[in-house]
């Protein structure tokens, strides 16, 4: 299950923190020159189209799922994970018009279907894919604010992790506690906010603000602001 923000609510991830950041989302892919669409992303292998692509499949993924939540039958999120793969590699394939018009459907349908979503249904088991990872319709609002954050800043397109609050950064790195950990044990301190989050036992410490240290932990970048005791950083390995 993913972890939440400290002192934030989900009425406020629905109500405020999730629509703002998809339209400032669907803004930077909609100011995009068709060309720009073909370069590639922060994403090794992938192209602001497949980064694009995801998001929108994502938010269908969510929607479905949900939906069925509602109805009273069970849906997973994805049909496979190669499903989910070659539908990326389609979807980025069809081209700009089709695939910006396809992300905001996606993400308006996302939205009404979080609404419709019963309070006594909130807890009920979706799967991802059939026999995968497990969430509830409680928990998608918050994945998706991560989607959204992080794959836009992926974007590469004047969105960075320098626009995020050091409390969503803190949620980031409150979610790596539970998605197995770095390649070594280490202690990331959050200078900014006077915390730390531990993977293992003695592990190295690692500092910087919490938006550094969150875009470090994801695999992103080479670890700007971040400082590690005895000079390299530790490796962090796929997450």
């Amino acid at each position: 299950m993913s972890t939440r923000m400290p002192d934030l609510t989900t009425e406020t991830v629905v109500d405020r923190l999730l629509p703002e950041a998809t339209r400032r989302m669907v803004r930077t892919a909609d100011a995009l020159p068709d060309p720009a669409y073909a370069e590639p992303s922060g994403l090794p292998g992938w192209t602001r189209a497949h980064v694009l692509a995801h998001l929108a499949l994502n938010a269908e993924g969510l929607a479905t799922a949900l939906t069925g939540v509602v109805e009273g039958r069970p849906v997973s999120m994805y049909v496979s994970t190669e499903a989910r793969d070659g539908d990326i590699e389609n979807l980025a394939a069809t081209g700009p018009s089709v695939l910006r018009s396809r992300l905001l459907g996606a993400c308006t349908d996302l939205h009404d279907a979080i609404a419709a979503v019963p309070a006594d249904a909130s807890d009920t088991t979706i799967e991802r894919v059939p026999g995968g990872r497990v969430f509830t319709p409680g928990d998608v609002p918050w994945m998706r604010l991560r989607e959204v954050e992080i794959h836009h800043a992926d974007l590469g397109a004047g969105y960075d992790r320098a626009a995020w609050t050091p409390e969503f950064a803190a949620h980031v790195l409150e979610t790596t506690l539970t998605r197995g950990g770095p390649a070594e044990p280490l202690v990331a301190r959050a200078t900014d906010l006077d915390r730390e989050w531990a993977w293992g036992a003695s592990g190295r410490v690692v500092t910087g603000r919490a938006v550094d240290l969150a875009w470090w932990l994801l695999g992103r970048g080479s670890g700007d602001g971040v400082t590690s005791e005895g000079g390299a950083l530790p490796r962090i390995g796929a997450w």
